[in-house]
């Protein structure tokens, strides 16, 4: 990874993401929570992200690829999902194609990731986790 890369990243988990975090915990704002246990260290993380509804669970942009950790870790080991203040867990994470994760995210936040060129997203199949807070419908 460059080094522009790595420090802009350093920057985001220092200053945005701990804000993003609150503010998914809360059900506030545009973030959701993925909750995911590492495949090599074992630990808990919190990662927020943007998903966008859908008939069939939650769809997930992957701004910078599969092979960021949250996303490798949920493929491997599931997770939970808090999205709008409800705790889900995760059951299944399958390619989606682009032209139905650009409609999940309506016409203004698809037209912004049209220009950003994202095309890949993928569809997180969810079940409300009632053992969690909030995890209930």
């Amino acid at each position: 990874m460059g080094r522009f890369k790595s420090a802009y990243l350093d920057v985001l988990n220092r200053t945005l993401n701990p804000l993003a975090v609150r503010l998914a915990k809360r059900g506030r704002g545009p973030f959701s929570l993925i909750r995911h246990i590492g495949r090599k260290s074992g630990r808990t993380f919190e990662t927020p992200v943007i998903l966008a509804d859908s008939s069939n669970g939650l769809v997930a942009e992957l701004t910078y690829g599969d092979q960021v950790n949250w996303y490798r870790n949920i493929v491997r080991g599931g997770g939970q999902i808090v999205h709008r203040g409800r705790t889900y867990r995760i059951l299944s994470v399958e390619p989606l194609p682009a032209a139905d994760g650009l409609a999940a995210y309506g016409p203004l936040r698809s037209t912004i990731l049209r220009l950003l060129r994202r095309r890949e997203f993928r569809l997180i199949r969810v079940a409300p986790s009632p053992s969690v807070p909030g995890g209930e419908d």
